[in-house]
């Protein structure tokens, strides 16, 4: 976009514009819309009851994206559970994606005056001009919310009252009742001098209901409406002119004047509902009715004309995450992200940005909630945004960007406070010549050591600065001496001991030959250090039904021995030489094993297994070989077997929405929380690989690896042929990657505020160390500050993250990473700094563990409110005085009520009948660990139109918004969260599209639930594999495809991710929960 490109003229503000309702707009395939029932808003925590009702007899009804899924599908079975069989992690609900917010200077205006019609759009048709009668009667009843700050009103596709717009997609005549994906958010201009300079806000009116909505026109500009400012790059490429605004919110504006005149003599009166207000006129969502009924008609002949359903906000009018999005990769993508500045706000997660450590710590290892702290504690609470930061202390960099330095000081070790113990850092300050250092934390005066001294320069900086990585870096490491070891004595190598389920389930479905066959060759990669020949990790195998088998592969001998342990009530290691081994050493031993394993268990007819003594098994074998290490368990069923840990099956679904639901996210028994003690205390990290047929209780078997640093993967109904490219490369992933040992990690702040409460993956028997056995590169620790003192505006906030491990050599090493925030005593300071993407992924996180001890409304409820307090805030004390009937949200947390809705609607907080209580408990503690970039993606998904750019693009196309509205029939989609990935086809895709992808002539050939694209030579089919690769090479999980053809039964599960629009199992539209927000700030700030 250029953004230098100078502003044609637009018309001054008070000039009226016209807008022009009373026009039918089609829905698909040209057939007008329904009337759908006008219901009230049902309470926000149930299925609103209006989208439940049928429709009024006689009345056609378009596209539904609700109701109960057709019979075949009402309960899955087993090959195609919503979770296991689907995608990566098994989640089926509402994806992430931590989208950030578009931090411009300006606001963006949520059309503060009607629209006005689109000029000079190429790829646009519009509809007929309307008489001069009606414009007339609309201006006559237009007003324009002008109680901001002057701005012209946007023109082109801005925020307000909808344009009808033909699909930028394909091939609909129109995208249904809401017009098509192309709304302009405009870069606004300047803001003008304000009382305390509020931050940009975006605010809108909710539209008196009876006004229907209105085709803009191609055609010369009528008399007061002007040309807008420089074209918007646009996601679907439709350009249009952005708004100018300059107030400090951005408006949507309804008309809430009275109706104009309608054209169909049918129209019914429906009360007019004033600035959204709830009253009982209120509609389903167009195209959102009722229970799915029969197949929508695509390119019908259109039927009679029907009345028009009654006015509701336009989803064009809102504000849209991938607007968002764009925006910032268009003015942030560009240059890299210096952090030498205090309390910079760094781009969004989603945009592609380089990193120049100058002194604070880089976005990729510390995103906090907000980057400037309000100094009081009083602020604080009135304001209700919380204080996190979401830290990933070993996260992998791009190639581009430099490894954190390595720093040794010897034998006397790293610098620290001798008060705090906070470690050397760039902002601790050298006095009286060099000699000295006060300390940033704590301001405790230190004597520098002889060895570290170093004059002085004339601004008091040391002249060695910058050849010190810890006094001009914001990370680096220092190696650590012995005094940080355990028992003062430098630890061994780690080790991997592979664990494997030989029971009947294993062996019948293929798993334990597609596992020894994988480790024969997978033992090559092991993690190493730097440019090591090999590693230094050792390994070792135990398989297990009801008893356990260790093998002797000592490199000596000339096949390995097995030696049975089948006392499991008082579990043993029975060898300790040949136990583990080095690979290379021990190669073709090893190699014999993983041949046998498989076919000494091939007749096996045990289905019983234990599984608390395998992990004890593990545990004791680090014991005794005195080092860390991580156990790969690869498991299958319900542990019944008489031994310790053994799990009864307590599924119970009638739990729901009872104050009992919150039982089944906590452990049977609590014998799982004292064995992963000892692991932690061990040093032993549990990574566990499920693969069952049915319940198996991930809420239970889940605490171990949860509390040691470890991951989980779950494959349901797990099959060779389906499933097996996702398991390998998962597996590859999770062995070769970075993992820190035996780890303690604590965050140190500046006088003021302190570190509270901290969620993830740990363990902690304090309250201040997070204790990890093992800590790789894709794990976050989320930490939330309390005020405990005033803070001081000049000075600001500091914090320090310091973590303790042992690396995969063996190394004993720090990672430090320091980062600077400013203090602010206004607001509207605090506003204009923070990050809804991290917001998110804090409230998240806190409400995922919320389920364990409250019912489940109660903890959505909570969600609600502070969300609702944190806007109302702002409205009373940050934006312009409006009328109640705006909402106004931060120009920075405009997208936090779309991202919290798809929250409330994750399975987790409220699952569909087809989501089992494992994958809620799988869900729950996959999202705990997550960062901001794997959020963001996992609540709000990115859907992709295929056959919009250009086949030769190699760049990824834009995103669309997740709305069904957004599908066009002629089209096909990608659709990721993170976990999953569906290619959706439409029904009228072209025949050569379909040949090129799928190597089949007809659409209705193409195989339902299909999850692997044909290799063929083409370049629609070269771009689409690649596209595919790529996006599975952005995330931590290996996401497995799913093709659903429009129509499929397999087309509910992909509905699912839409989620703009209103869920099946109640969960509210975008729309729809942004006016229920809106009562619930009104009703705090009357």
């Amino acid at each position: 976009m250029n953004v230098n490109q100078s502003a044609p003229p637009v018309p001054p503000f008070g000039q009226p514009q016209p807008v022009y309702p009373g026009y039918h707009q089609s829905s698909y395939g040209g057939q007008p819309g329904s009337t759908a029932p006008a219901t009230p808003y049902g309470a926000y925590n149930g299925p609103v009851p209006g989208y439940q009702q049928p429709p009024p007899p006689g009345v056609s009804r378009a596209p539904s994206s609700s109701g109960a899924p057709p019979a075949s599908i009402a309960q899955a079975p087993c090959g195609q559970g919503a979770y296991g069989q689907f995608g990566q992690g098994d989640v089926q609900n509402g994806p992430s994606s931590t989208v950030q917010m578009q931090r411009l200077p300006g606001s963006q205006p949520f059309g503060s005056a009607p629209l006005a019609p689109v000029v000079s759009q190429p790829t646009v048709s519009y509809g007929p001009p309307p008489t001069s009668s009606q414009v007339t009667a609309q201006l006559a009843g237009m007003q324009i919310s002008g109680a901001m700050a002057p701005a012209p009103p946007p023109s082109g596709l801005g925020y307000g009252p909808p344009t009808s717009l033909a699909s930028a997609s394909g091939s609909f005549p129109n995208s249904g009742l809401y017009g098509s994906y192309a709304q302009a958010q405009g870069h606004s201009g300047a803001q003008p001098p304000q009382r305390s300079a509020p931050p940009q806000a975006s605010s809108f009116t909710p539209p008196a209901s009876g006004v229907p909505r209105m085709p803009s026109m191609t055609g010369p500009p009528l008399p007061g409406q002007g040309f807008g400012g420089p074209p918007v790059s646009q996601p679907n490429h439709v350009s249009s002119p952005p708004p100018q605004a300059l107030h400090p919110g951005t408006q949507l504006s309804g008309l809430p004047g009275p109706p104009p005149p309608m054209h169909s003599s049918q129209q019914p009166g429906y009360q007019l509902q004033q600035n959204g207000s709830f009253g009982p006129a209120r509609g389903p969502q167009p195209n959102y009715g009722s229970p799915y009924q029969a197949a929508p008609t695509f390119g019908s002949q259109p039927g009679p004309p029907q009345p028009l359903p009654p006015k509701r906000l336009d989803p064009d009018a809102i504000p849209s995450p991938i607007q968002v999005i764009e925006d910032d990769r268009n003015n942030r993508g560009s240059e890299p992200f210096v952090t030498g500045v205090r309390g910079q706000v760094p781009p969004l997660v989603t945009t592609n940005f380089l990193v120049k450590d100058q002194g604070n710590a880089s976005p990729r290892y510390i995103r906090c909630t907000s980057y400037n702290i309000p100094c009081t504690s009083d602020m604080a609470k009135q304001a209700q945004v919380p204080l996190a930061a979401v830290i990933k202390p070993l996260a992998r960099l791009p190639p581009e960007e430099a490894l954190p330095y390595v720093v040794d000081h010897g034998e006397s070790g790293p610098l620290r406070c001798n008060r705090c113990k906070a470690y050397m850092c760039p902002f601790m300050q050298f006095i009286e010549g060099g000699r000295r250092f006060q300390c940033c934390f704590c301001s405790c005066i230190n004597d520098v050591p002889p060895q570290y001294f170093q004059h002085l320069d004339h601004t008091g900086k040391r002249v060695d600065a910058y050849d010190r990585p810890e006094l001009s870096l914001g990370s680096y490491e220092f190696l650590a001496t012995v005094d940080y070891c355990k028992n003062n004595k430098f630890p061994s190598p780690p080790a991997f001991i592979f664990m494997i389920d030989v029971s009947y389930n294993a062996i019948r479905s293929g798993l334990v030959r597609l596992l020894c066959e994988e480790l024969k060759s997978l033992l090559d990669f092991l993690p190493r250090e730097g440019g090591a020949e090999e590693s230094a990790i050792r390994v070792g195998f135990v398989t297990y039904n009801k008893v356990l088998h260790f093998y002797n592969v000592k490199g000596s001998l000339a096949q390995p021995q097995m030696m049975v342990v089948s006392d499991v009530a008082d579990m043993f290691v029975p060898l300790l030489d040949g136990f583990l081994v080095n690979v290379s050493e021990s190669r073709a031993v090893i190699t014999s094993l993983l041949d046998q394993i498989p076919e000494m268990f091939a007749d096996t007819r045990e289905t019983e297994t234990v599984f608390a003594p395998v992990i004890q098994a593990g545990m004791e074998a680090l014991k005794a070989a005195e080092c860390a290490g991580k156990l790969f368990l690869f498991h299958t069923s319900l542990p019944i077997a008489e031994a310790p840990g053994k799990l009864k099956n307590r599924d119970d679904r009638k739990l729901i929405n009872t104050d009992k639901e919150k039982t089944l996210f906590q452990p049977q028994t609590g014998a799982y929380q004292s064995l992963a003690k000892d692991c932690v205390a061990q040093g032993c990290c549990v990574d566990l690989f499920l693969f069952p047929n049915q319940y198996v209780d991930v809420a239970t078997l889940s605490v171990v690896p949860q509390l040691t640093g470890g991951s989980v993967y779950k494959y349901t109904c797990f099959q060779v042929e389906n499933d097996q490219e996702r398991f390998l490369s998962d597996l590859r992933r999770d062995v070769q990657k970075v993992v820190g040992f035996d780890a303690v990690m604590r965050v140190r702040t500046s006088t003021g505020i302190r570190a509270i409460d901290f969620f993830g993956a740990f363990y902690m028997s304090n309250t201040t160390d997070v204790e990890l056995a093992g800590l790789d590169g894709d794990k976050t620790v989320t930490v939330e500050f309390k005020h405990d003192d005033r803070l001081n505006e000049e000075s600001g906030a500091l914090l320090q993250c310091a973590l303790l491990y042992t690396s995969c050599a063996g190394q004993r090493r720090l990672r430090i990473h320091n980062l600077a925030l400013n203090c602010c005593t206004q607001l509207a300071d605090l506003y204009r700094n923070c990050e809804t993407d991290t917001l998110i992924n804090y409230m998240a996180k806190f409400a995922y563990r919320g389920v364990l001890n409250n019912p489940v409304k109660s903890v959505r409820d909570t969600l609600i409110t502070q969300c609702a307090q944190i806007l109302a805030c702002y409205r009373k004390n940050c934006a312009s005085p409006s009328s109640a009937g705006q909402l106004i949200l931060p120009e920075c947390m405009k997208l936090l009520p779309v991202y919290l809705n798809c929250v409330l609607k994750s399975d987790v907080l409220q699952p569909g009948a087809e989501v089992t209580t494992d994958d809620r408990a799988y869900v729950r503690q996959l999202v705990t660990s997550m960062d901001v970039a794997e959020t963001n993606v996992f609540f709000y998904p990115r859907l992709l139109p295929l056959t919009k750019s250009p086949i030769e693009s190699t760049t990824e196309p834009p995103a669309v918004r997740a709305s069904e509205e957004r599908l066009s029939n002629g089209d096909i989609y990608l659709l990721e969260n993170g976990l999953n990935l569906f290619l959706w086809v439409g029904a009228s895709v072209q025949q050569g599209v379909v040949q090129s992808l799928f190597n089949i002539s007809s659409f209705s050939q193409i195989p339902s639930g299909l999850s692997i694209l044909p290799v063929l030579d083409n370049p629609l089919s070269k771009k689409v594999r690649g596209l595919i690769d790529s996006l599975r090479a952005q995330r931590s999980r290996y996401m497995k495809l799913i093709v659903v053809k429009q129509e499929d039964k397999l087309e509910m599960l992909f509905k699912h991710f839409l989620v703009e629009d209103k869920s099946l199992n109640g969960g509210a539209s975008y729309v729809d929960f942004l006016c229920h927000m809106h009562k619930e700030i009104r009703q705090l700030l009357s």
